[in-house]
């Protein structure tokens, strides 16, 4: 039985597809870049930008720097509300809390947004604590915003901690922490990605993840 949850928040708590891949469109077209299909930029969904930035479309650190600058830019007036939760999450969320988890966001998007998406689709009072990237990118690696959330909660009980996220990120970022993941499915994830990286559990759909926890 666990009792401390962590949560990502992208792919696991909301639907953020939409308001990511047009935010990635528009600093890309800054670039000059054309984006027919944007589900091409679904992999830009998880990790720090980045680190997707430059893997996806080769830019030097500066020109990351600054396309992160652009993103945020359309995210911060467009992108935040281009986002909707997964059936069941506040259902799952709420019966969690009843039960007396402590529940906590760590995700790798900037903790400023986080809490405004949060608070905008009504799920920010669930949790104890939200931990996200620095906008200074300081801290943006999923390990590392776990870490900051184990550290800000005195979390020192891991036998009894888990993370539960849609990317391998998610999985990696609890297992450096020494403690269990559940992969969902239902995110931008597949199943060869999650299993590959470690998940202790992997979950279809939201309805399964409370059983895991116990």
């Amino acid at each position: 039985m666990y009792q401390t949850i962590l949560f990502d928040l992208d792919g696991t708590l909301t639907n953020s597809e939409l308001g990511i891949t047009n935010s990635v469109a528009y600093a890309l077209g800054k670039y000059g870049i054309q984006v027919p299909d944007k589900k091409a930029l679904r992999v830009f969904i998880g990790p720090p930008l980045q680190e997707s930035f430059e893997r996806f479309y080769g830019f030097s650190k500066e020109e990351c720097l600054k396309a992160i600058d652009y993103y945020h830019e359309y995210f911060s007036e467009k992108g935040l509300y281009e986002n909707e939760v997964y059936l069941g999450v506040p259902d799952l969320l709420a019966s969690l809390k009843q039960a007396g988890k402590q529940l906590i966001v760590a995700t790798s998007k900037p903790e400023e947004f986080s809490i405004q998406i949060l608070k905008h689709f009504g799920l920010y009072d669930y949790f104890d604590f939200v931990a996200g990237a620095t906008m200074d990118r300081k801290r943006s690696k999923k390990s590392d915003v776990i870490q900051y959330a184990l550290e800000q909660n005195g979390i020192t009980d891991l036998a009894h901690t888990i993370m539960i996220g849609d990317r391998e990120h998610d999985v990696l970022g609890a297992q450096a922490q020494k403690f269990d993941s559940i992969g969902v499915l239902y995110g931008f994830g597949s199943r060869e990605e999650l299993e590959e990286a470690g998940a202790t559990y992997i979950a279809q759909e939201v309805g399964e993840i409370a059983a895991f926890i116990g």
